[in-house]
């Protein structure tokens, strides 16, 4: 265990990436933990409609997931799950970009927990059908944040984070995995 790890667990601290994929806008946000109170640290989107091709976008959401593990050093990552839409083609894309941020949080040993977009939704407003609008307002007013992003993939990806934070300790949470050999054994029909 490093001395940033000791001493984030001596203090009961630790830091929760919220990740909200996407192959357009990738939206993620950051709070801390102590204790029981969580606070906001940022919230962001890497913007990827300027790039047509599609593999460029994945390679970019991987490099920025990466990023923001290393300069932030999260404990958790909580990342929004796709839901199944009726494009088969736009499924599949989403996948594929949520697939690459857990693969560069599972390449740094973060553990990563998925949920429904309807649970975050729900462990934000207690409406699990509440809009974009109104996640984005009740985030601004619990975590006293001045002004709201233009696009609200920013809250979403931190709606992720602060879901986790209500979620920790709870028995059944969502999908989690610790590292590539726990997702293995968690998913043997996806190994061939």
């Amino acid at each position: 265990m490093s001395s940033t790890t000791e001493k984030k667990t001596i203090q009961g601290e630790r830091i929760i990436l919220g990740i909200d994929p996407g192959t357009t806008i990738m939206g993620f946000g950051l709070i801390k933990v102590v204790n029981k109170n969580m606070s906001f640290i940022q919230m962001n989107e890497l913007q990827l409609n300027k790039y047509s091709d599609h593999y460029v976008k994945l390679k970019l959401i991987f490099e920025r997931t990466i990023e923001l593990i290393d300069t932030y050093h999260p404990d958790e990552i909580a990342i929004e799950a796709p839901f199944f839409g009726k494009n088969v083609q736009s499924m599949l894309k989403l996948g594929r970009a949520q697939g690459v941020a857990m693969a560069a949080g599972l390449s740094r040993e973060v553990p990563i927990t998925e949920y429904l977009p309807k649970k975050i939704k729900m462990a934000i407003t207690g409406n699990g059908n509440a809009s974009k609008e109104q996640v984005a307002k009740m985030l601004q007013s619990m975590l006293k944040i001045g002004e709201l992003p233009k696009n609200l993939d920013a809250t979403d990806g931190l709606a992720a984070a602060v879901c986790h934070f209500y979620n920790s300790g709870k028995t059944e949470i969502g999908k989690s995995y610790t590292g590539w050999s726990a997702f293995v054994k968690q998913n043997p029909g996806k190994i061939k």
